[in-house]
């Protein structure tokens, strides 16, 4: 890839902005003790799904240089994005809070599909990241971290509520659509070389390098030559897609590359390494079985996303834990890393996992660990289509979940509808338990309205004049003639 110098030349369409790092002071810090706190590069993917990776079992995809990252750091097995579309899950992620604390709740507007198919009116969303959240590259200045958001944002375009508006240094965008711009270069590629010069510029001062990839979401464009690549490939019954595959690589070259910069220049080794996905993958590109489900749903496939962390020196190499984790946790753990403070007044509803990453738990044995016993919850309180006909007539309604430990309840709106899953024994959830336990789904059905009560999650009530239960009834008759 051709190395371009970020600080003076454009990224992606007219509308690309470069804001030039600075070096903010540290007051009352040597320059010798900033030097010991740890970089940060969180490599964060765009609907990658579940399976997506050689590492998570795919044996179409080739990523070899995301495989060797898992080998050399922790595998979360149970990693979770917040939402199971993107807007959302970004918002928690940079503040550390759940949804009902800043109201993005969904991407754009929550009435979505057919309005004379929506029995509620859904709870309204915000499309920007609420001015009085403190955001995580906020919290790092105190200890004299530049911060760069190369990539996507999703949180508010306009002043006050863009990245260098809310603590970050550098801020590389693109503006138009589609993974080429206008000279036949790939969004993918671009990107890489802005993170890399990035990290040459910011080689000798702590570092938070938020890399947010728009691949490997739609429009499902690769580079020609991979494309081909793959149509010589011998797929299979979960992944057979060449186009979707080349984009994977794509992807995993520049991994390759941010990883290679930081070998080059010596900083691997205090250099924390994370990867994510948003939410699950496009269900027409990919599938993530054996989850139930893809982007959009509150299912495994829709949340449970592929995860790793390096931390040379701390993280065991090949280690796998299967505690359950949320995206809100990474922003109290990067505190606990970098030995900073959490802003004052600032809620963070996440837990720092470092005591996840410690060689001395290199078993990784913590079924009795807080991590465990803790609960997690998801508020999704908006409409989203299906896009494909298996999906019909809705890829979710409004609804809430929550997991502790191995037990998964799901809670739709519209009717009151519970779902019970056992994830450890029935990972596709295709066993509803909710009636053969209803002592244990009554239990977890109370952690949730517990939770809703004590963050004053909106519940969507008022009924939809526009509904139309005929109109329902001829979609859902419509889908079990296509199955």
């Amino acid at each position: 890839m051709k190395r371009r110098n970020f600080l003076k030349t454009a990224a992606f369409g007219a509308a690309s902005l470069m804001v030039p790092a600075c070096a903010p002071g540290v007051a009352g810090r040597s320059p010798g003790a900033s030097k010991k706190r740890p970089n940060f590069v969180f490599i964060f993917i765009d609907d990658m799904g579940w399976k997506d990776l050689g590492f998570m079992g795919s044996k179409y995809y080739e990523t070899p240089r995301i495989d060797r990252l898992a080998g050399e750091g922790v595998i979360f097995t149970s990693a979770y994005s917040n939402a199971p579309n993107c807007a959302p899950t970004r918002a928690c992620l940079i503040s550390g809070q759940y949804g009902p604390r800043h109201g993005v709740y969904t991407v754009g507007s929550p009435e979505r599909g057919p309005a004379n198919m929506r029995k509620l009116i859904p709870t309204p969303n915000t499309t920007s990241l609420d001015t009085k959240v403190v955001t995580i590259a906020d919290a790092l200045k105190p200890g004299g971290y530049t911060s760069a958001c190369i990539g996507k944002w999703h949180l508010g375009n306009k002043e006050p509520y863009r990245p260098q508006d809310r603590g970050f240094d550098v801020v590389v965008s693109k503006s138009s659509g589609g993974h080429f711009n206008k000279k036949g270069e790939y969004l993918t590629d671009i990107l890489t070389d802005e993170a890399v010069n990035f990290i040459e510029a910011n080689k000798d001062k702590p570092f938070f390098l938020y890399l947010s990839h728009h691949a490997v979401h739609t429009p499902i464009q690769a580079k020609k030559e991979l494309i081909e690549k793959y149509k010589k490939k011998k797929g299979d019954d979960v992944h057979n897609n060449p186009t979707y595959a080349a984009m994977v690589e794509s992807v995993d070259e520049s991994v390759g590359s941010v990883l290679d910069k930081l070998d080059e220049l010596a900083l691997a080794d205090n250099t924390v390494v994370f990867f994510f996905s948003d939410n699950g993958g496009y269900g027409n590109a990919t599938a993530m079985t054996p989850l139930r489900g893809s982007k959009g749903m509150l299912y495994e496939g829709g949340i449970r996303v592929p995860m790793i962390v390096r931390w040379p020196g701390v993280t065991e190499p090949a280690g796998k834990c299967e505690a359950p984790v949320i995206g809100i946790d990474f922003y109290p753990t990067m505190l606990d890393m970098a030995s900073l403070r959490k802003p004052a007044g600032h809620t963070l509803d996440g837990e720092s996992i470092v005591n996840l990453l410690n060689t001395e738990n290199s078993k990784f044995n913590i079924t009795n660990s807080k991590f465990q016993k803790r609960a997690i919850f998801w508020h999704f309180p908006a409409y989203l289509e299906p896009y494909n006909e298996k999906q019909r007539p809705w890829r979710t309604t409004p609804a809430g979940a929550v997991r502790q430990g191995r037990w998964k309840l799901i809670e739709f709106f519209e009717d009151g509808k519970i779902e019970l899953y056992n994830t450890k024994d029935n990972i596709s959830e295709k066993n509803d338990l909710a009636k053969t336990r209803p002592e244990k789904a009554g239990e977890l059905h109370a952690l949730l309205l517990n939770w809703r009560k004590s963050i004053n999650a909106p519940v969507p009530t008022q009924k939809n004049p526009k509904y139309d239960p005929n109109a329902a009834a001829s979609k859902k008759n419509k889908k079990k003639k296509t199955r």
